[in-house]
């Protein structure tokens, strides 16, 4: 018994030491990935000042090239009237078409110092945008053996007899966490940061327009600013509301499927899209249990936001059905459906609506046909 604790406190060591060690290389991996960011910034700000500087040196050679021709012009009329002209005339003829030239060639061998120095930071920017992909792929692995760690391994003794189920299990489950995580970070990455980063230059565009266009044009632009900030908003109220609705909770799933399918109606038709979006309950409203209604909610989710970013559609109809000992939900919509049979890599969201329905022990049915709308059909039991 005194040796099984030995080992087990030894293996608890062990472990406090790798989780250590593993989230101090997260930390370092994720330093060098911000480091990496703000490289890149900067070389794209420095890019951009080459690539205006390479712009205004072309402007500036062809009025030169202008003026050597003429100057040229000027030289051949003085030379083939040599005698017509004072010493001083031809003179500053040959000077100025000298100076001229001189300053074409400058202007030529400055235009070839800038081009180089632009491919050059091309590969640079190449070669740092690979970084932080690399970086950003590393921190991810890193954390997912963090989490693997630190997830109820503490008492590794008490579960060698098990450990390779739970190994398994355990793994799924971090897969899908860190699935949600990548998800979320990618959607305000998308979302709300580069709405944000647009709002910056699109306010340093307003200052310019102001200054080169005036106020007219000034406003213009600021009315587009407002539009965009109103989404950023959006969709930072989209994202927490997705983590979870909390008037799930307090009123359950049908007033919140009501709340939520209205909210979404509201802002596609504030984009200027005439989707319309309708909900009927057609059972009654009592209360399920949470971990059910949260799953339910999140199915009837990811269905209607297929149907609003991949499918077209003008309509989409939402039922619900709450009976005795089964829920059923039917999502309907008019789009441009898809052909079943077809398998696409890229459908996470439909294989993780069959693997919630899996723990459900429910059931899920797709039908649709290009051009023909699509038909979601799902059924899960209720148990108490």
């Amino acid at each position: 018994m005194a040796a099984k604790n030995t080992s087990t406190s030894l293996l608890d060591t062990i472990l406090k030491k790798m989780i250590v060690t593993v989230d101090q290389s997260k930390g370092e991996l994720f330093a060098i990935a911000e480091q990496s960011r703000q490289d890149y910034e900067d070389l794209l700000g420095e890019l951009e000042q080459v690539r205006t500087e390479v712009h205004a040196l072309i402007d500036e050679q062809d009025d030169l090239e202008n003026k050597v021709r003429l100057a040229r012009n000027r030289l051949s009329k003085v030379s083939k009237n040599f005698h017509t002209y004072s010493e001083e005339a031809i003179r500053e003829t040959y000077e100025k078409a000298h100076d001229l030239q001189m300053k074409l060639l400058v202007s030529r061998q400055k235009e070839k110092q800038l081009v180089d120095k632009r491919n050059d930071l091309e590969r640079r920017l190449s070669v740092v945008e690979s970084t932080i992909e690399r970086a950003e792929h590393l921190v991810s692995q890193v954390s997912v053996v963090l989490n693997y760690l630190t997830q109820d391994m503490k008492q590794i003794g008490e579960a060698l007899e098990d450990a390779c189920l739970k190994q398994e299990f355990g793994l799924q489950i971090m897969e899908a966490q860190e699935e949600e995580r990548k998800r979320l970070s990618r959607e305000i990455h998308d979302g709300p940061a580069q709405m944000m980063a647009n709002v910056l230059l699109r306010s340093d565009l307003i200052e310019r327009l102001y200054r080169e266009r005036g106020v007219e044009e000034a406003f213009k632009e600021i009315r587009s600013l407002k539009q965009m900030v109103r989404s950023a908003l959006y969709e930072v109220r989209r994202i927490i509301y997705d983590l979870r609705p909390m008037a799930l909770d307090d009123l359950g799933l049908v007033p919140t499927l009501k709340k939520y399918l209205l909210t979404i109606e509201e802002h596609v038709q504030s984009l200027k899209k005439t989707t319309k979006i309708h909900f009927k309950n057609m059972g009654s409203e009592r209360r399920l249990p949470s971990k059910l209604e949260v799953a339910l909610f999140r199915l009837i989710q990811e269905s209607v936001q297929n149907a609003l970013k991949h499918s077209e559609a003008t309509e989409i109809a939402v039922k619900l059905e709450i009976k005795e000992h089964q829920v059923l939900v039917v999502i309907k919509d008019n789009g441009r459906g898809f052909d079943v049979r077809e398998k696409k890599t890229s459908s996470f969201g439909i294989m993780g609506m069959k693997e919630r329905l899996e723990l459900l022990e429910g059931d899920l049915s797709i039908h649709s046909k290009p051009d023909e709308g699509t038909l979601v059909v799902i059924r899960v039991p209720i148990v108490e």
